[in-house]
C-alpha cells in the first residue's frame, strides 16, 4: 500500500517533536518519508500533526493555520528559557496580583503584536540553532517579529500565583514568550509553567493518538486506519477540479487555464486551491490574474501516469 497522509499524534512532555517523528518512522515501511507539522517544545504536550509520505509536501499548507493552547502562567519568576525548565533570573512578590488583574491585562496581547523570540529557540543564526548559541553563552539579541494572537482568556486561578490561560494564535507565536511578556506587563515577571496544544488547524486533541496506541495499531496491522487522507486538513482551501485528460499537465506542473476547470465562483487572483483531477486529489495550486492555475505541490503518483 501507499503510506501517504497525516497522523494526529498526542505528544507527551519529555519528548521532542523529532523524537515523535522518529518513533512514527520506525513503525512504517523502510524509506517512508515522515515529518511533523509544527514544533512543540520538549516540555510541552498536545497535538502534533505528523506528515507521512507525499503528505510531507503539504507542510507549508498546514503550518500557517490557527493553533489553540492551554498554558499555565506562573507569576513572580522570570527564567532564562521563559519556561519552567530554565534558571531563575529574577524573583518578585506576585502575591498582590489577582485573577481580575490578570484578566484585565490580557486584551493588550490580542491582535497583531510585536514579540521578541526567546534566546532558547530553534531559530537559526549563521546556520546554528539559537538554543545552541544560548547554551554556549553566545546568543545574539533577536529582532521583534510581528505575530497574530486571535484570542486570549483567563480560564482559572490555580493558586500560588499560577493562572490557567487559553490562547488562540497563528504561526510564529511563542506561548512562553507571551507568558513572559504578560508577567512583565503586570510588573512582577512570569514564565510558562506548562503547555498543552489542544488544536492545530483541523487537528484536535480529542482525536489525537498516543505513540503507544500507534504501536498497538502497527502490531495489529491496522495503523493505516489512523491515518487521514492527504486533503483532509485542507478543507479551508477552495477546490478546483481539472478534467481527467489534464492529468499529464498537472503531473508535470504545466499551467492550466481556469476556464478548462470547474472552479469556485469568485475565485480571486492569488488564491491557493486544492486541485483534483476528476475525483483524485492532485495537490495544491495557485490562481493568477491571467486566468491560469499553477501547481505548487504535486501529489500525483508518476508510476500511475
Amino acid at each position: 500500500m501507499s503510506w501517504d497522509g497525516f497522523l494526529n499524534m498526542l505528544k507527551p512532555p519529555g519528548m521532542t517533536s523529532s523524537d515523535m517523528v522518529a518513533s512514527v518512522r520506525r513503525l512504517l515501511p523502510r524509506g517512508t518519508r515522515v515529518g511533523h507539522g509544527g514544533t512543540l517544545d520538549p516540555d510541552a504536550a498536545g497535538v502534533l500533526p505528523v506528515c507521512v509520505g507525499r503528505a510531507t509536501r503539504l507542510f507549508d499548507y498546514i503550518i500557517d493555520k490557527q493553533k489553540r493552547y492551554v498554558a499555565v502562567l506562573r507569576l513572580g519568576v522570570e527564567t532564562d528559557t521563559q519556561d519552567a525548565s530554565g534558571t531563575a533570573l529574577a524573583v518578585k512578590d506576585a502575591s498582590g496580583v489577582t485573577a481580575d488583574m490578570v484578566a484585565a491585562g490580557l486584551p493588550r496581547f490580542v491582535g497583531e503584536i510585536d514579540q521578541v523570540p526567546p534566546a532558547y529557540s530553534a531559530i537559526k543564526r549563521g546556520g546554528v540553532r539559537m538554543y545552541a548559541l544560548a547554551r554556549a553563552g553566545e546568543a545574539p539579541a533577536l529582532e521583534p517579529r510581528r505575530v497574530v494572537v486571535d484570542a486570549i482568556r483567563l480560564i482559572a486561578d490555580e493558586g500560588d500565583q499560577a493562572f490557567l490561560i487559553e490562547v488562540s494564535c497563528r504561526k510564529g507565536v511563542y506561548i512562553r514568550t507571551l507568558c513572559h511578556d504578560i508577567g512583565r506587563a503586570l510588573g512582577v515577571g512570569g514564565h510558562m509553567a506548562a503547555l498543552l496544544r489542544v488544536s492545530a488547524g483541523s487537528f484536535d486533541i480529542d482525536q489525537a493518538v498516543t505513540i503507544e496506541a500507534l504501536q498497538g495499531a502497527a502490531q495489529a496491522g491496522t495503523l493505516e486506519r489512523l491515518m487521514t487522507n492527504m486533503d483532509a486538513p485542507l478543507g479551508h482551501y477552495p477546490a478546483l477540479r481539472a478534467p481527467v485528460a489534464a492529468r499529464g499537465r498537472v503531473l508535470n506542473g504545466v499551467p492550466m487555464e481556469l476556464s478548462a476547470c470547474v472552479c469556485p465562483e469568485g475565485l480571486c487572483a492569488g488564491a491557493v486551491v486544492r486541485v483534483y483531477v476528476g475525483d483524485e486529489f492532485a495537490g495544491m495550486g495557485q490562481a493568477d490574474d491571467q486566468g491560469v492555475v499553477r501547481m505548487r505541490a504535486v501529489l500525483l503518483d508518476r508510476a500511475e501516469a
